[in-house]
């Protein structure tokens, strides 16, 4: 299974990964099938090549969390994880009406009210 997962490079406390696509397999650090991006943590700055990862991931490349959580803020991947852009997502189900019995209504409180006076 072909893998879209970040690859190390930099210094101690000093990383910084390129996007890569590798067979599962692999390790870490292992040559890849190719490299897709560039993202440094400590500056926030991602630079990625939509095409070729918008093609691996329709040929079925799987990304891992942290990967689809880059792609999911580059707008490359939908809501649902996995799912590229155009796909139509199901949209959610609208929350349930509140219910009038779960508080009573203002005329039933003051009406309570004058029979615990008279008891």
């Amino acid at each position: 299974m072909i893998k879209l997962r970040l690859k190390r490079l930099g210094k101690k406390r000093e990383a910084s990964y390129r996007i890569v696509a590798m067979e599962s397999s692999a390790r870490r650090d292992g040559r890849p099938l190719q490299e897709l991006g560039f993202y440094n943590p400590r500056s926030g700055e991602t630079r990625l090549d939509s095409q070729e990862l918008l093609k691996w991931l329709n040929n079925g490349a799987q990304p891992t969390d942290t990967v689809r959580d880059i792609l999911r803020r580059a707008e490359l991947v939908g809501p649902k994880p996995g799912t590229p852009v155009g796909t139509p997502a199901a949209t959610p189900a609208e929350p349930p009406a509140a219910s009038t019995e779960a508080e009573p209504s203002e005329t039933e409180a003051t009406d309570a009210e004058p029979s615990e006076a008279s008891a």
